[in-house]
């Protein structure tokens, strides 16, 4: 049988009947307040008799005060949410009501009764007292933390209610409304605040104890928190890194509130907690876009992007669709990739009255008819081309797909580009492919290399075409590299979440391995940014900070999880990590730069490099020979011409094709 819940049968009643127990509670609160004014004023040996000589002013009061209460909207507030401007409402309410009975009471001369002076104030007084106090006390009662409000009354022993402790770092305002919720909500109990104002050290905030940083360890013993939340929306990643570093050698689990934009926008409330943001961790704050480089490609204008479906390439839609571009057409062939975007972007179009077309198109780049109707029919202005299989270990075993989709279809979306008159073509690569070990670096610099050879042919002669027609090109080419994407797929991040969730090992594939890391906003702010700077074949380089070491980066993550990490030292820990070895084609460490020649641009974050290249006659040739070594599963053959291609290409192990040694073995079984 269910445990009968007053709370949630009175959170239950119509609105109409809520309203009419609490114009029922004044009255029999006016009706106090009346009779405790004549007691105070007369002492308890002359008690007023209600129904005595008295008792028209006991019928007068409730019907002078109630109309007044209703009038000024006191009966409009929800108490479980009641608020300063709610208790200023009664205070004018209580006020205005005591002025009219004093105006009844002393310029009515007929009374049948004499009434003391001070009757008036010692009611108006009273009535403030009770009635503005019973609703904050069912104000707490609504909100799920009566008994913090007993406890504080001294009325009862703390009472450990079986819900997981938070202490709330941040005893400002969300800090403070992060309180009101979780009280609410009943699924964490706060019972200390953390922060850093000297002046609130063993202060009380909302029934809080407010402890310093440097006594986190007297906290956690004093109250037995298991969590921190940090509640600092609008501080920055800088400083949340020290903060992190802090609480990391302590054994709690560290979450966070969303930051001062998603707040602000009303995409999340101060309660959506969530896990640290592991841009936290690396502590750099991002530079605001410069506006005119943002839209100089985009406003006004019809921008494609490819793979608008990928993590990079939904991104670049989002932040596109804010700069105001005429169309937005958005290319690739997952059709549930396309529909998420698509979807998610329409939502906010509709949302924010967006005046642009949204335009999905299920397709692939490998098809070069497709791809220059598209731009011919649609006369693009802008290309961001995000589509290519990005994954190492995954391609480095499916060799012919990733020649053809990084290869193959960035050199059709490029001759469409010059075909259709494209203004500005940019191309997404990676760090992978500098000294590429691995099939998917190494066929991303050969991507790099089109736009280079390309971009120095004012009249080419395309790959293909068989009629000898040189092409006008009008078309300016960039390409951006970066590093690895936070929250990308394939992002080595969520798969550390899910094993700490799952209690480990947590696995890391070198303890000496480092990579770059950037916000997935971050980078695809500054790829659009830096292909309005192209002027021709520019390969720009994104400044990615430091590079990570990951075995630190999970040692980090189990810590700040509230778990302890297994290891000799510490054999009895909570989460061991385990080292699998390098993957087929990975780096131990990343590189960004070939030369090492880079030299700076109108934006501090972005570097131009300047970088050797394959002139378009040899080139052209080369292709030929690869894509003719594809068709015939030459394996071999695509590696040596990968090699002799790209500079610094030096693959480990053999070359293996899945697909291609499943035709081979089938041959041999024949045989």
């Amino acid at each position: 049988m269910d445990r009968f819940d007053p709370r949630a049968w009175l959170l239950g009643w119509p609105r109409g009947y809520k309203r009419l127990l609490q114009v029922a509670v004044d009255i029999v609160l006016t009706w106090l307040a009346l009779w405790l004014a004549f007691w105070v004023r007369l002492g308890s040996d002359k008690l007023v008799d209600p129904f005595g000589v008295y008792a028209w002013l006991f019928l007068v009061c409730p019907l002078i005060a109630i109309p007044i209460y209703i009038r000024l909207g006191m009966y409009r507030a929800v108490l479980r949410y009641l608020g300063n401007d709610a208790l200023l409402t009664i205070f004018r309410a209580v006020t205005l009501s005591s002025l009219v009975l004093a105006l009844v009471v002393y310029w009515y001369r007929d009374v049948p009764a004499v009434v003391p002076r001070s009757l008036v104030f010692n009611f108006w007084w009273l009535s403030l007292l009770m009635t503005g106090s019973l609703r904050l006390l069912m104000r707490h009662y609504f909100m799920g933390d009566w008994f913090n409000v007993r406890q504080a009354m001294h009325f009862a022993p703390p009472k450990d209610d079986g819900l997981p402790k938070a202490a709330i770092y941040g005893a400002g305002t969300a800090g403070n409304q992060l309180v009101a919720a979780l009280r609410m909500g009943r699924t964490i109990r706060p019972v200390a605040f953390i922060d850093d104002d000297a002046s609130l050290n063993n202060r009380t905030i909302a029934g809080l104890k407010v402890y310093r940083p440097k006594y986190l360890a007297r906290m956690i013993e004093e109250t037995g928190a298991q969590q921190v939340l940090l509640a600092m929306p609008s501080v920055t990643r800088a400083r949340r890194r020290e903060i992190l570093q802090l609480l990391e050698g302590f054994p709690l689990h560290i979450r966070t509130v969303p930051g001062l934009m998603d707040l602000a926008s009303g995409r999340v409330r101060v309660d959506d907690i969530r896990e640290v943001d592991i841009a936290d961790l690396l502590g750099r704050d991002p530079v605001p876009p410069r506006q005119d480089l943002f839209e100089r490609c985009i406003r006004g204008k019809v921008v494609l992007v490819t793979g608008a479906g990928g993590s990079i390439g939904a991104e670049l839609c989002r932040q596109l669709l804010g700069s105001g571009p005429q169309t937005l057409l958005l290319f690739d062939h997952s059709e549930f990739n396309l529909y998420s975007i698509h979807a998610e972007l329409e939502e906010r179009v509709a949302r924010e009255s967006l005046p642009l077309r949204l335009v999905p198109l299920l397709g692939s780049v490998r098809d070069a008819r497709q791809v220059f109707e598209l731009m011919r029919n649609w006369s693009v202005d802008t290309v961001y081309h995000a589509a290519a299989y990005k994954h190492v270990p995954m391609v480095e075993h499916n060799v012919a797909e990733g020649v053809l989709n990084n290869v193959l279809g960035t050199l059709n979306t490029v001759q469409a580009a010059i075909m259709s008159g494209v203004g500005h073509f940019v191309l997404v690569s990676t760090d992978k492919a500098v000294r590429p070990t691995n099939v998917m670096g190494s066929t991303k610099r050969l991507a790099e290399m089109l736009l280079q050879a390309l971009s120095r042919e004012p009249a080419p002669l395309l790959f293909g075409d068989t009629d000898g027609v040189h092409r006008v090109n009008q078309t300016h080419f960039g390409m951006v590299r970066f590093g690895n994407v936070l929250g990308s797929s394939g992002s080595v991040i969520p798969r550390f979440r899910e094993q700490i969730r799952r209690g480990g090992p947590v696995t890391v594939t070198h303890p000496h391995i480092t990579r770059y890391f950037m916000t997935i906003t971050e980078a695809a702010q500054l790829v659009i940014q830096a292909g309005a700077m192209g002027r021709g074949g520019d390969v720009f380089v994104l400044d990615m900070g430091q590079p990570v070491k990951i075995h630190e980066l999970a040692e980090r993550m189990i810590h700040l999880s509230g778990f302890s990490v297994r290891s000799e030292r510490n054999p009895h820990g909570d989460i061991a990590i385990e080292f699998t070895g390098l993957r087929p084609g990975e780096k131990l460490y990343e590189e960004l730069l070939i030369g090492g020649d880079a030299s700076a641009t109108e934006h501090p974050m972005i570097l131009r490099a300047k970088e050797e290249y394959l002139a378009w006659e040899p080139l052209k040739t080369l292709l030929h020979a690869l894509l003719d070594s594809v068709e015939r599963g030459d394996m071999a053959r695509v590696r040596q011409l990968l090699r002799e291609a790209v500079h610094g290409y030096v693959p480990e192990g053999d070359i293996v094709d899945w697909s291609h040694q499943r035709r081979v073995w089938n041959l041999e079984e024949r045989v």
